[in-house]
C-alpha cells in the first residue's frame, strides 16, 4: 500500500506541475480559506480556549452589578458571604509610575482587597501577593509588579522591597507575577491595595470570588438568597440601583469572553464558510479532471484496477494539493493574523493576541480536512462508475451523474456564500440604524485628549485644568475648550443621590452626575434648551448652581418650569440654571437617564481623569489640533500624563460597537464568498456548456439563435443559483441568531437583508454564466463538427 501511495504522490506531483493552470487555482484557492481559517482561529482559541493565567479558574466568578459595588457594602459582607471561601473587590486604576529618577509612565492597574490574588489562586513570581491587613487604614503603600512592568523597569530581582512612585505615593514593590498573569485583561500593569474605608459609598467596584470546595459557581441561588437577605436588612437602594433584584454570578471566563465572544466566533463561522466554499471550487475543478482523465481511468480498469485503486490517486492529489496549500496558507494566516487581530473588536487583548507554532498546526489540520471534503465528490463519481464500460464509451461515461454533482458543488456554494452575505447585511443595517441615533452631540470638529492630572489636593487639580483650559483655548484653530471627567458614550459615570426641595414624598432618588468646566458643554455643541449655560462667574464662593438635561426635567417637573428649583445632594442645595438636550452620557443605546452637570468649581472634590474637548475653527481639521494640545500638556503639567488622544468622531465610532469593525470583516469575506462562487458558476457552467458543445452547434447548424443558446444556458446557471439561494435562506435564518448581540433594530430574519443577499448572489451568477454562454452562442458549428 505504501508502495502504490508513494508511487501516486510522484505521479500527482508530476502531473499538477503540468498543469499550470489547474494546480495554481486549486491550491491558491484553498490557501485563501486555510489562511483566513487559520488565523481567526488562533485568535478564537487564545481568548476562548487557552487556559486563565489563574488557577482557581473554575472556581471563580464576578457578582452582579459589575463595578456598581462599594467600599461600604464589600466590607459589610466581607469573611461572611454564603456560599464563598473568599470574596475580593477591585476597580480598574490607570496610575503614573516612576522608579527612581526614571521617566513617569501612565499604565493601566488595579487597586484591590487583600483578598484578590488568594481568590484567584495566584502566586507571584518573585516576593510575595496581598496578605491580611495591607489594606487597612494605616498599612504601608505597596505594589505588586506584572512581569511585563518589572522587566521595562530594569527587570532586577533586587526590585523587591525598593520603591516606586505611583500617583506621587511612595509603595514599596512587594512582588513580581509571573510572564503571561493577567487580571482582569491582559493590559493591567500593576496591583496596589486599596485601603478600605466603611465610610465609602461611591458605587466604582467590582466583586469577585471563589466558591466554596464542591459548589457549582453557577449554581448558587440558595446561597444568593441569603446575601441578599443581608444587603436588604442593612442598605436602602434606589429602584434602579437595588442590589436585591436578580443576583447572580458570572463565571469568570464568562465575564472575560463577554464583550468579544460573539464577534470572534461570527468572524471564524464566516472564515470557515469561506473555506468550504473553497472546498467545493476545488473539488469542481477535480471533477473536471475526473472528466478530462476519463480514458485512464477506463484503462485502469480494463486491467484490474478495482474501485478503490481508482480513487486512491484522487485522494493523494487532494493531499498533495492540501499540503502545498497549508504552507501557502499557513503564511497568509501568520501575515494575516495581526489584520484580523486588529480588526476585530478585542479591546485590550489586541496587544496580547500573537501568532505561535499552532497557527501552522492549525492550517494543517484545515488542509487535511479540507483535502478530505475536495476529494469527496469526485471519489464518489469514479465509485458510481461501471468499470466495465468500453473504452470507446470511457469519453461520454458519467457525464449527466457529474453535472449532478456539479450542479450540487454549485447549489452549497452558493448556499454558504448567502449564509455570508446575509449577515453582512444585517450588520450593516444594524450599523447604519446605529449612526442613525442622536448622540445629542456634534461629534464633528471635536478633538478630545484624555488626561491623567498629577497627584495633589483639590485646590492644585483644579488650578491644573484651569491653567490647561486657557492655554488649549489660545492654540491656533481653537475655538472653544471644556473638560469633563467622563466623557459621553464611553459607557462610564457617576449615579450621585438628589433631594428635591419642596417634593419630600420622592425619596432615594439618584441620577447620573458629570462635572464640567464652562465652555463644555459648548464645544460638545449640546443645545440649551432653557436658562443658561456655565460661566466664570460661577464660582466657589457664589450660589451652586447645576444645569440639568430634559429626561430630568420631563420626570421630575412635568408642566412645571424647572428653572430656578432647588436639588440638594451631600455638596448642598444647587439651584437649575438651564435644560439641555438628551445626551448620551453611557452608550449610545441607553434608555436615556436623568442627568445633572455641575461646575467644577463649585464642587468639594475633583477627579484626576479629565477629558478636554477643544472644539475647532471652522475649516479647521480638528485633528490638527492633537499634537499641539499634547505638547501644551507636556509643557504646562509635567505631572500630568496624557492617556490618549481622539476625536470625537472616533469615539462614536467606538460608541457604535463591534457591529462595526465585524460587518467590514464580513463585507470583506462577502466579497471573497461572491468572487468564489462566480469562479464556480463559471467553472460548472463552462463544463455543461462544452459537453454539449456538439447539441449547440447542430441546433445552431438548424437556425437556432445565438440569443436562445445564451438563454438556455443562462437560465441553467440562473436555475442552480436559485437553488443555492433558497438553500442558504434557510441555512441563514438558522445560523444568523448568532448575530443577535451584535444587532440593533434590526431582526434577525430581515427581509431587507435576505433580500439584497439572494439578489447579490443571483446577480454575480448570471453574469459568471454568461462568459461560457457567449461562447456556446458565438461557436462555429462546422469547427464543432468537424472535430473527431
Amino acid at each position: 500500500m505504501f508502495e502504490t501511495v508513494f508511487a501516486d504522490a510522484r505521479h500527482s506531483m508530476r502531473r499538477l506541475a503540468n498543469q499550470r493552470a489547474y494546480a495554481p487555482v486549486a491550491i491558491f484557492t484553498l490557501a485563501l480559506g486555510i489562511g483566513g481559517t487559520a488565523s481567526t482561529y488562533g485568535i478564537a482559541r487564545q481568548l476562548l480556549l487557552d487556559p486563565l493565567p489563574f488557577a482557581n479558574a473554575p472556581e471563580v466568578g464576578i457578582f452582579w452589578k459589575k463595578t456598581d459595588w462599594t467600599e461600604e457594602e464589600y466590607l459589610f459582607i466581607r469573611g461572611r458571604v454564603p456560599g464563598f471561601q473568599q470574596v475580593a473587590l477591585y476597580r480598574l486604576r490607570d496610575a503614573t509610575v516612576r522608579a527612581g529618577d526614571g521617566p513617569a509612565r501612565l499604565v493601566p492597574g488595579v487597586t484591590s482587597s487583600a483578598e484578590l490574588f488568594d481568590v484567584l489562586g495566584a502566586r507571584p513570581l518573585l516576593g510575595r501577593g496581598f496578605q491580611a491587613g495591607d489594606d487597612a487604614p494605616g498599612a504601608e503603600p505597596m505594589a505588586v509588579l506584572s512581569f511585563e512592568l518589572w522587566r521595562d523597569l530594569g527587570g532586577a530581582p533586587s526590585m523587591i522591597g525598593s520603591r516606586v512612585t505611583l500617583d506621587g505615593t511612595a509603595r514599596t514593590v512587594i512582588g513580581v507575577m509571573p510572564r503571561g498573569f493577567w487580571f482582569p485583561d491582559p493590559s493591567i500593569r500593576i496591583w496596589s491595595p486599596v485601603t478600605l474605608n466603611p465610610q465609602a459609598r461611591s458605587w466604582n467596584s467590582t466583586l469577585v470570588g471563589r466558591v466554596a470546595a464542591g459548589v457549582d459557581v453557577r449554581a448558587l441561588s440558595t446561597p444568593l438568597e441569603q446575601l441578599t437577605a443581608m444587603l436588604d436588612e442593612r442598605f436602602d437602594y434606589p429602584a434602579q440601583w437595588d442590589k436585591t433584584k436578580d443576583p447572580h454570578i458570572t463565571p469568570i471566563r464568562d465575564d472575560i469572553a463577554a464583550g468579544y465572544e460573539p464577534a470572534v466566533l461570527s468572524t471564524l463561522g464566516a472564515m470557515s464558510l469561506i473555506l468550504l466554499i473553497a472546498c467545493a471550487n476545488v473539488a469542481a475543478l477535480m471533477l473536471g479532471q475526473v472528466e478530462m482523465r476519463s480514458v485512464e481511468f477506463a484503462v485502469r480498469s480494463a486491467l484490474g484496477a478495482n474501485r478503490g485503486r481508482l480513487i486512491q490517486p484522487l485522494v493523494v492529489e487532494a493531499i498533495v494539493i492540501a499540503i502545498a496549500a497549508a504552507g501557502f496558507g499557513g503564511a497568509l494566516a501568520w501575515g494575516g493574523f495581526a489584520v484580523i487581530r486588529n480588526a476585530l473588536p478585542l479591546g485590550a487583548w489586541a496587544e496580547s493576541a500573537a501568532p505561535d507554532w499552532r497557527v501552522f498546526a492549525a492550517a494543517l489540520t484545515f488542509a487535511i480536512v479540507a483535502a478530505l471534503l475536495v476529494v469527496l465528490m469526485p471519489a464518489l463519481s469514479l465509485y458510481r462508475r461501471d468499470p466495465g464500460r468500453a473504452l470507446g464509451a470511457a469519453r461520454t461515461a458519467g457525464i449527466r451523474s457529474r453535472g449532478r454533482l456539479e450542479g450540487g458543488l454549485v447549489i452549497a456554494e452558493v448556499a454558504l456564500a448567502v449564509i455570508v452575505a446575509t449577515g453582512a447585511a444585517l450588520l450593516a443595517r444594524s450599523v447604519v440604524k446605529l449612526y442613525a441615533l442622536d448622540a445629542g452631540v456634534r461629534t464633528d470638529g471635536v478633538a478630545v485628549v484624555d488626561v491623567l492630572l498629577g497627584s495633589g489636593n483639590r485646590a492644585r487639580l483644579e488650578q491644573t485644568i484651569n491653567d490647561l483650559t486657557r492655554a488649549l483655548g489660545g492654540l491656533p484653530g481653537v475655538r472653544s475648550v471644556g473638560a469633563v471627567q467622563v466623557l459621553p458614550l464611553r459607557g462610564g459615570g457617576y449615579n450621585l443621590g438628589m433631594r428635591i426641595e419642596d417634593r419630600p414624598d420622592l425619596k432615594n432618588l439618584t441620577t447620573e452626575y458629570r462635572v464640567v468646566t464652562p465652555g463644555y458643554l459648548e464645544s460638545l455643541g449640546m443645545t440649551l434648551r432653557q436658562g443658561r449655560v456655565f460661566t466664570d462667574a460661577d464660582r466657589r464662593d457664589t450660589q451652586r448652581v447645576i444645569v440639568i438635561n430634559e429626561a430630568l426635567a420631563q420626570q421630575f417637573f412635568a408642566g412645571i418650569d424647572p428653572l430656578g428649583r432647588v436639588l440638594t445632594d451631600d455638596a448642598g442645595p444647587a439651584r437649575v440654571i438651564g435644560v439641555i438636550g438628551n445626551v448620551a452620557e453611557r452608550r449610545l443605546t441607553d434608555a436615556v437617564p436623568p442627568v445633572r452637570y455641575a461646575a467644577a468649581a463649585q464642587m468639594h472634590w475633583i477627579d484626576r481623569p479629565q477629558s478636554f474637548v477643544l472644539r475647532a475653527a471652522p475649516g479647521v481639521d480638528e485633528r490638527s489640533l492633537l499634537e499641539p494640545a499634547r505638547g501644551t500638556i507636556a509643557r504646562l503639567a509635567p505631572g500630568a500624563a496624557v492617556r490618549q488622544t481622539n476625536t470625537m468622531s472616533l469615539v462614536l465610532d467606538k460608541a457604535i460597537g463591534p457591529a462595526r469593525q465585524v460587518v467590514v470583516l464580513l463585507l470583506l469575506m462577502t466579497a471573497v464568498a461572491l468572487v468564489l462562487g462566480a469562479v464556480g458558476v463559471y467553472g460548472v457552467i463552462a463544463h455543461f456548456a462544452a459537453r454539449r458543445r456538439r447539441d449547440w452547434a447542430i441546433r445552431v447548424a438548424l437556425g437556432l439563435p445565438g440569443s436562445r443558446v445564451i438563454a438556455q444556458v443562462v437560465a441553467h446557471g440562473a436555475l442552480l443559483v436559485s437553488a443555492g439561494i433558497v438553500v442558504g435562506v434557510a441555512g441563514a435564518a438558522a445560523l444568523t441568531r448568532l448575530l443577535s448581540s451584535l444587532l440593533y433594530g434590526v431582526q434577525e430574519i430581515d427581509p431587507v437583508a435576505f433580500a439584497a443577499a439572494g439578489a447579490a448572489l443571483l446577480g454575480v451568477g448570471v453574469l459568471a454564466a454568461l462568459v461560457p454562454a457567449w461562447r456556446a452562442a458565438t461557436v462555429d458549428p462546422i469547427v464543432v463538427l468537424r472535430e473527431p
